[in-house]
């Protein structure tokens, strides 16, 4: 791996984020590919990253800190990306995330038949593909990737004590 600086990484990480986040709204807003309640929460580790690199470039202390809880944010998403490539390869049955809908406390007749019409999205269905990959393989890569970079950064910080 190349020997940046930390700064640098962190830098590459917040950037590899923000990308896949605006390349995820794309991918739905813009080529109308609609993503199931996992694609979903598979975006919640980007914007946690954006959200940490950015104070911890901004602070630049408790940056041991701060690797960790981006380590354990890819770890998360990892592991439910993991889960989620099994169910679309069928090693998995469908959780009841995937099927729940979105019921509020307070809900009208109208509320009711809208969410009935809308077509769900089945965690098992694979809608985009980029270069014949689903991008919930993408985000497996991506985010072992990043756990790798993260530790290389934490065992820098270790070595320095």
């Amino acid at each position: 791996m190349f020997n940046l600086k930390s700064e640098t990484y962190l830098k590459i990480i917040f950037l590899f984020s923000f990308i896949a986040l605006i390349g995820a709204y794309l991918i739905e807003y813009v080529l109308g590919h609609q993503p199931c309640k996992l694609c979903l929460i598979e975006r919640i580790p980007y914007g946690v990253s954006i959200i940490l690199t950015s104070v911890m470039l901004m602070l630049k202390k408790n940056e041991k800190f701060f690797i960790v809880l981006l380590l354990i944010t890819f770890v998360f998403s990892f592991t439910i990306s993991l889960y989620h490539l099994g169910i679309e390869q069928g090693i998995f049955e469908e959780s009841t995330v995937c099927a729940a809908k979105d019921f509020s406390e307070n809900i009208t007749k109208e509320d009711l038949l809208n969410q009935l019409n809308k077509i769900m999205i089945s965690c098992k269905d694979v809608t985009f593909r980029i270069f014949g990959f689903s991008l919930t393989t993408i985000n497996i890569v991506i985010s072992l990737l990043l756990i790798i970079t993260l530790t290389k950064i934490y065992t820098k910080y270790e070595k320095k004590r």
